[in-house]
């Protein structure tokens, strides 16, 4: 059976998520460190409501959200690893192509609690436009859309029946009026993610990747990018270079996976956005969840 351990981004955080792995062995040391390197209490940060009153105590705040869910997706990967679990490829969806690598060993833990806060303060400071999920759409009617109105692209092709626009708040209320779906819904974030808006960023990132040693996979990534089957550590630099003004294709991604008629699907993070998506968009696919140290078992 081929095993695709998945990831999940920004979206699946949840308050309390920290809690549910508290008891694994890495948990204290891992949440300190990245603490320290952050400069708050990022485990009372995944446990308190905090409703937005205190921004830089906001779990879904993206400076939180980010190393937050890198870091019980990290701990929750390498339980099952010393569980005697081991993938046949990873993938991850946006912040989770981070987590996708250091699974694979292509980085070390501390190496993507320094990329994530150097990732997560770019896209906080990009500042510019916005975000739109739009769900239950004529995909035709969609493309004719992003290709007419200027300054709007696909950010998140997450499924036949779901994606993320990334643009101007002009283009996207102007394809709000002309599309027929069942939701348009405007996201609360602080810039346009996955799209050309995020170049200058995405500069300053690739410029800080160079710092980087990227090592050779122990099993194969699926980037964003460029949803293949990749081992080639050079080739994943570049695609995660090009991921933040690019969008993420998820959608050929499960694609991807479907080829094989024996698939197994094990999303490893707190919520399951990404099986939901896996069991609308695939057939007679085994799909399995881990998101707590009570299920460190598929």
């Amino acid at each position: 059976m081929t095993v695709a351990w998945v990831f999940p981004g920004q979206g699946s955080q949840k308050i309390g998520m920290a809690k549910q792995i508290e008891n694994l062995p890495k948990t204290n040391e891992r949440f300190n460190y990245a603490s320290e390197i952050f400069g708050r209490n990022l485990f009372e940060i995944c446990e308190l409501n905090t409703e937005q009153t205190d921004p830089l105590r906001d779990l879904n705040n993206t400076r939180n959200t980010q190393i937050c869910l890198f870091l019980v997706e990290a701990i929750l990967l390498d339980a099952l690893k010393n569980n005697g679990f081991k993938p046949t490829y990873v993938a991850g969806h946006s912040l989770g192509e981070i987590t996708a690598l250091y699974c694979a060993d292509v980085f070390s833990f501390e190496d993507c609690v320094s990329l994530i806060k150097v990732r997560s303060q770019l896209m906080i400071d990009a500042g510019k436009g916005s975000m739109a999920a739009v769900i239950g759409f004529d995909r035709n009617q969609l493309d004719l859309l992003v290709k007419k109105i200027d300054d709007v692209v696909i950010a998140n092709d997450n499924s036949s029946s779901q994606v993320v626009l990334s643009g101007s708040n002009e283009g996207l209320d102007n394809l709000s009026r002309e599309i027929s779906c069942k939701r348009f819904m405007k996201l609360n974030v602080s810039g346009a993610f996955h799209s050309p808006f995020m170049e200058e960023p995405s500069a300053k990132f690739s410029e800080y990747l160079k710092q980087l040693k990227f090592r050779n996979p122990s099993f194969p990534v699926i980037s964003n990018y460029e949803p293949s089957l990749c081992s080639d550590p050079n080739e994943l630099k570049i695609r995660l270079e090009n991921q933040m003004c690019n969008g993420v294709r998820w959608r050929e991604t499960m694609d991807l996976m479907a080829q094989d008629s024996d698939l197994h699907i094990v999303e490893i993070g707190p919520s399951n956005i990404l099986s939901g998506l896996s069991k609308r968009h695939l057939k007679a696919v085994k799909i399995s969840q881990v998101s707590s140290s009570d299920q460190l078992t598929y």
